[in-house]
């Protein structure tokens, strides 16, 4: 009897540990099922940076259009327009010696390209002093995980935002302490107009917070594509227009097809009797 109440007392032990352990594995499944998930990463794409720089003489235009090449003269505006392939830039030049560099994707390449350019004139006889260079404007474009309740952000968001769906199809939000202008859209795409790559990058990580709180899930894509397929498939083609009437659309309905004769044929009631052929 005592051999059995041990082994009673063993198997009740062990029945106990085996709860205990349940219950703790089902308090971790919960605390993990409560961690919230974190959030996506937002890629920055830069795709124009603006820069400007002097060259401290007077440039020729005339010289430059006639001995530089990938060059265009654009004499109404009195500039001409060069174009290199690396770093990809397009340079804006003017009289005055001011050039101004667009196209590039960095800071670095901007600068690169724009002692390219100096380079370039220097070599057709222009004392030319690289100077006052500097980026002046930035655009960068991101897209967001979700879409954007555009209208009701910008309408609790007033000071800062605006929104005019006659003019433009997002919503503008500035930020006057880093000189950044925003175009907010609904689809969660964000375009940055800002002076540098950290502006962008600081209007960004300003910009999220206040737009997660109107987020909107976004179309599934795969709907859209199969939707747009249906679209596609039910488009029919154009019928060309026939160049023949059909009998129906010049029978006049008052006349009947006894009245109609045929070419080369002719009713009896239209005959002469007495007609002979004369030449006979």
């Amino acid at each position: 009897m005592n051999a059995q109440n041990g082994i009673n007392q063993s198997i009740g032990s062990d029945m106990k540990q085996e709860v205990s352990l349940s219950e703790q594995n089902g308090d971790n499944n919960g605390q993990n099922d409560t961690t919230e998930e974190p959030d996506p990463e937002v890629d920055i794409t830069i795709s124009n940076v603006v820069s400007t720089f002097s060259v401290k003489c007077h440039l020729n235009l005339r010289q430059i259009a006639s001995k530089g090449s990938n060059v265009v003269y654009k004499r109404e505006q009195s500039m001409i327009l060069m174009k290199l392939r690396a770093p990809r830039v397009t340079a804006s030049i003017w009289s005055s010696g001011k050039i101004t560099c667009t196209g590039a994707t960095t800071e670095e390449s901007a600068k690169c390209g724009a002692r390219r350019i100096a380079r370039c004139l220097q070599k057709m006889g222009f004392k030319v002093k690289f100077n006052s260079f500097r980026v002046v404007n930035v655009l960068g474009t991101c897209i967001l995980p979700f879409g954007i309740k555009i209208h009701e952000f910008s309408s609790d968001h007033r000071p800062n935002a605006s929104y005019e769906p006659e003019l433009h199809p997002g919503a503008t939000y500035r930020m006057k302490d880093i000189k950044a202008v925003l175009k907010v859209f609904q689809t969660g795409a964000i375009t940055i107009t800002a002076p540098s790559i950290g502006s962008v990058q600081n209007a960004v990580e300003r910009i999220y917070p206040l737009v997660h709180e109107y987020r909107k899930p976004k179309p599934n894509q795969s709907t859209q594509s199969s939707s747009a397929a249906k679209l596609n498939g039910k488009k029919e083609p154009k019928k060309e227009p026939s160049k023949f009437l059909n009998d129906h659309d010049i029978s006049d309905p008052e006349v009947s097809d006894e009245d109609i004769v045929m070419d080369g044929q002719s009713e009896d009631s239209d005959v002469d009797p007495d007609y002979s052929d004369k030449s006979d």
